[in-house]
C-alpha cells in the first residue's frame, strides 16, 4: 500500500478538505486523522479566538475583570 501524506482542514460542518496530488487516481481512499496535541490545539484555538474578537476586546465595556462601573 503507498502512503502520501497530505495536510488538510476540518471546517465547522466536520467536514474534511484536502488537496490531493493530481497523479492520484479517482476511487477509494483509507484516510488516518492524526489530531494536533492539547498544545498545538490549545495555541490554535487561542489565534483563532483573538482573531475574531480582536475588535471587541480593546472596548472597555467588554472587560469583566475590573471594579470600575463602564456603562
Amino acid at each position: 500500500m503507498k502512503t502520501i501524506q497530505l495536510m488538510g482542514d476540518v471546517d465547522e460542518q466536520h467536514r474534511l478538505h484536502a488537496c490531493v496530488p493530481e497523479e492520484l487516481p479517482a476511487g477509494p481512499v483509507r484516510v488516518i486523522v492524526l489530531v494536533p496535541d492539547e498544545d498545538e490545539a490549545g495555541a490554535a484555538w487561542a489565534q483563532g479566538i483573538a482573531g475574531e474578537w480582536a475588535e471587541e476586546l480593546p472596548d472597555p465595556r467588554q472587560d469583566l475583570y475590573t471594579l470600575a462601573v463602564n456603562l
